[in-house]
């Protein structure tokens, strides 16, 4: 009794029935990194501060929409595919930047495919403002007639791996997220994209160990030609062999519907003059009679001069079908993003609604229409065994399915531990909340007394694990054991040293990868 009792009286003692419970950490909480159209928010930068968010709305609000990515109209050469014709000439849309920002896009595949909490780290903004001076003018009799005069310009930032990094380095503070996705890592340049992924794989790894990497293929475009070249080949050889247990990446590249027809305008087109060139073309070759071909060019020299460029846009659609291709052109080619935002979301509507030991496959991508590259199943055998153990899960379209994520494999293959994407996430789950609950024991006594604390403590918590699933096992027995005590995870000396060992064992469920059904004849019997 730790009271005084000096005074005559009564006292009460309130003692704790019950021992401490482990609370589940979350398990789907991603951190996006890159770059966005706000790069402040109150007067305060927002570049390499994480912020917490739980809708698009409130990505919009705090770090804006996406870039306005333009495009030029460019003569085809004789033996090139083109996208539209005039007058017998083949025309093509090319972009303007190799690179292009991706995040916002990115953020909202995620959403659509049942993402809820993530992290959103700003690597910088789309645009700085660059400031160009021109020197004073000269009269006839040789003095100043004009002070210098300045202007302000924006200038596309390139996306870099430094300021990526940076933006990663910025998530060791915080607790929560519990994956990491860098979308635009793939608009690097190739040794950039893969030293970067490399180092996303070491972050969750071996800095936090709580954390689980979901990575892209670099040219995910590009169907497989099986030399130096391929682009499977070229990923397995940059990524590295450190930490392959904690990423997973996927292949192809998928064609989305995030973009949509409304976002798009003549303001995608960088030459400008040569859209009028063109589009007045047009209208002289397929214009009924002089008059009208006036009228269509009126509106179409309004390019660049008008005050609502929605209302004109929707104008040149209506006369002029070029303009209507190279509007779907753009389209086309904004709607191809990487599959790891989407594979976010899949990961997040998975826990949620069966539990983090789920695999995440065998289930379709929302608002993706077609995998760029069309796998066979001889295509993806090596994508799922190989030598070298670097799986990399397929995204394949099947007839009456849509674009369905086939595999469920992490980047160590051909690893029994860590094969799977399920039993490296559930393991972690299951480590990260233990700890955190453990930590209300530090200090205490280390005797019998709070060894069965504890103990009851994490079989109370894996018990409820294996009812819901998540542990293999006809019995608890079967399915955990944990022990902890003097003579079975202790020594004397580990007491005297201040040490409590607890050694938790379980049986983790493990996805039914292959079926095998056989068949065979029997005899009639009757």
């Amino acid at each position: 009794m730790s009271q005084n009792l000096a005074t005559p009286g009564v006292y009460v003692e309130e003692k704790n029935a019950f021992s401490n419970s482990v609370a589940a950490v979350p398990t789907a909480v991603p951190a996006f990194i890159g770059y966005t159209e706000k790069s402040r928010r109150d007067g305060r930068t927002l570049i390499n501060k994480p912020v917490r968010i739980s809708s698009l709305s409130e990505f919009y609000n705090i770090f804006g929409g996406g870039p306005t990515t333009t495009f030029n109209v460019q003569s085809a050469d004789a033996n090139e595919d083109y996208d539209f014709e005039i007058g017998n000439n083949g025309y093509k849309i090319v972009s303007d930047n190799k690179a292009r920002f991706m995040l916002y896009d990115s953020i909202r595949l995620f959403f659509a495919n049942g993402g809820s909490t993530c992290w959103v780290v700003s690597a910088g903004s789309y645009y700085s403002e660059v400031t160009s001076s021109a020197p004073a003018s000269k009269s006839k009799d040789g003095k100043d007639s004009k002070q210098p005069s300045s202007t302000t310009e924006l200038k596309q930032n390139a996306i870099s791996k430094k300021s990526l990094q940076e933006a990663m380095d910025s998530l060791y503070g915080e607790e929560e997220p519990t994956m990491l996705v860098i979308p635009e890592a793939v608009m690097l340049d190739e040794a950039d994209c893969f030293a970067l992924q490399q180092d996303m794989l070491s972050h969750c790894g071996y800095r936090t160990k709580s954390r689980f990497a979901i990575l892209d293929v670099y040219d995910g475009t590009k169907a497989r030609s099986y030399d130096k070249n391929d682009v499977i080949t070229r990923f397995r050889e940059g990524i590295g062999s450190n930490f392959l247990a904690y990423g997973a990446a996927y292949y192809p590249w998928v064609y989305t519907s995030v973009v949509q027809n409304e976002e798009l305008s003549y303001a995608n087109i960088s030459n400008t003059d040569k859209l009028k060139e063109l589009l007045s073309k047009e209208a002289e070759a397929s214009a009924p009679n002089a008059k009208k071909a006036d009228e269509i060019k009126a509106e179409i020299n309004k390019i660049g001069d008008a005050n609502d460029i929605s209302s004109l846009t929707q104008t040149l659609k209506v006369i002029s079908p070029s303009f209507e291709k190279i509007l779907q052109k753009i389209k086309t080619h904004l709607n191809v993003l990487p599959a790891s935002a989407a594979m976010a979301g899949v990961y997040t509507m998975i826990d949620g609604e069966r539990g983090v030991w789920k695999a995440p496959a065998n289930l379709t991508v929302s608002q993706a229409i077609a995998p760029m590259v069309r796998l066979t199943q001889d295509d993806q055998e090596d994508l799922n065994v190989t030598p070298s153990g670097k799986s990399v899960n397929a995204i394949r379209a099947f007839v009456g399915e849509g674009t369905t994520v086939w595999g469920a494999r992490t980047l160590d293959g051909n690893s029994q531990d860590w094969r799977y994407i399920n039993v490296r996430r559930t393991i972690t789950y299951i480590e990260q909340s233990i700890k955190k609950a453990a930590k209300a024991y530090v200090y205490e006594p280390n005797n019998s007394g709070t060894w069965v604390l504890v103990r009851s403590m994490i079989n109370s918590f894996l018990n409820d694990i294996w009812r819901q699933g998540g542990l293999v096992g006809l019995t608890p027995a079967d399915a955990f054991e944990v022990q902890v005590g003097l003579g079975s995870t202790m020594t004397p000396n580990d007491i005297l040293d201040g040490v409590m060992n607890i050694s938790v064992k379980v049986a983790v469920s493990r996805p039914a990868e292959f079926i095998v059904i056989t068949f065979q004849q029997k005899m009639q019997e009757s």
